[in-house]
């Protein structure tokens, strides 16, 4: 059974310029509404009563009034007893004391706060309402109520950032001593406001320049790279978002969530209303065994550490090399992986271009 739930929330005190996640603007009754909703749907799922781990993401989570997001923990309440990491994502500006200590008497102890710069004018410029100050207030409530085990996510790329922008953020963030970092290029959707006005991302080489300093810059500061976006300090990596990487199955509840139970797939209903409506309705998709050995390997190749190929055969039983043998061969041949200790794992050099490594592994047809 799986180990780990995923809870979305699908509500936001404003929209973010460039947020494509299933979300609707903050409404009272809507949120009442939602809070049935989802335990309709938690009473007709069957989920692990010993799972490792939660994550409640959105939207934002914290936007939720205080008596909301207690209703909200009360329900995953039966769900948390051998609950080893219990995050929940908040906005720097909408976090207090109050809240904080809610997560944690409930059993929240690790939360992610979305820093995206510590340039308040920068902050403006892409939708969001806090400053670097509110990130500051916030992980000093955090720390309040207990909670110590704090990633903070940052951005890049963004318009008009410099790379002296990235350089403060960056140094400002680590002076905050979270346990985690992730960093994040801008990706513009075409329905989100950047996507509508045009706006793009910095240029590929700025953008390039940009993910180097990052990746040189963490670890002098005692934050290992372990995913292609992720850093943390030793024994802080998200053992949720792991799973997630080693293809585990999870659960996934609320609209917006999606889940995997073996060979099936699933998305549930993203528009709210409809979910409100019929909390079970979402689409199935029904893996046959070659797309999940990809999906594995593309999953495992975005972490450092690589593919465990005595978990692949475990998975599939069958040797990974006489799936893929020939073409990791080849990749080992160009620089591009290489394999040691029982792992496939991308090169410094593969890494760097991920998605053209994953394009040379693919089956062919796909």
């Amino acid at each position: 059974m799986a180990e780990s739930l995923y809870v979305h929330v699908p509500f936001c005190t404003s929209i973010c310029f460039y947020c494509d996640f299933a979300h609707v603007v903050y409404q009272k009754n809507l949120v009442q509404q939602w809070l049935h909703a989802l335990s309709v749907q938690l009473s007709h799922m069957k989920i692990n009563h010993q799972l490792k781990t939660i994550y409640v993401g959105g939207g934002t989570p914290g936007c939720l009034h205080d008596d909301e997001l207690a209703a909200l923990l009360k329900m995953l309440d039966p769900y948390c007893h051998e609950v080893q990491e219990y995050t929940v994502e908040c906005n720097p500006e909408s976090l207090t004391l109050e809240k904080a200590a809610l997560l944690a008497k409930h059993g929240v102890n690790r939360v992610s706060l979305g820093m995206q710069s510590a340039d308040d004018r920068l902050l403006a410029s892409i939708g969001r309402h806090h400053t670097f100050a509110d990130t500051c207030r916030a992980v000093s409530l955090l720390k309040q109520a207990g909670i110590h085990n704090i990633s903070l996510d940052l951005m890049y790329s963004l318009p008009h950032q410099t790379m002296k922008d990235l350089q403060d953020s960056i140094a400002r963030a680590i002076a905050l001593e979270p346990t985690h970092l992730s960093l994040y290029s801008l990706t513009v959707e075409k329905n989100t406001v950047f996507g509508r006005k045009g706006i793009q991302p910095l240029d590929d080489d700025t953008e390039a320049d940009m993910y180097e300093y990052i990746c040189c810059e963490l670890p002098r500061h005692g934050y290992r790279q372990y995913e292609i976006s992720n850093f943390c300090l030793d024994g802080y990596e998200s053992r949720h978002n792991l799973a997630y990487w080693h293809y585990d199955d999870f659960y996934g509840v609320s609209c917006g969530a999606s889940g995997k139970e073996g060979l099936l797939r699933y998305d549930n209903e993203k528009n709210l209303m409809r979910y409100l409506q019929n909390p079970m309705a979402r689409n199935e998709i029904h893996l046959d065994r070659q797309d999940a050995q990809f999906e594995m390997i593309m999953m495992s190749l975005r972490l450092k550490k690589g593919l465990d190929l005595s978990a692949y055969q475990h998975r599939f039983h069958h040797a990974y090399e006489e799936d893929y043998g020939s073409k990791t061969e080849a990749l080992i041949k160009r620089g591009w992986l290489e394999e040691s200790d029982g792992y496939v794992r991308c090169s410094d050099q593969g890494y760097e271009i991920c998605n053209t490594v994953l394009e040379e592994l693919m089956p062919e047809g796909e």
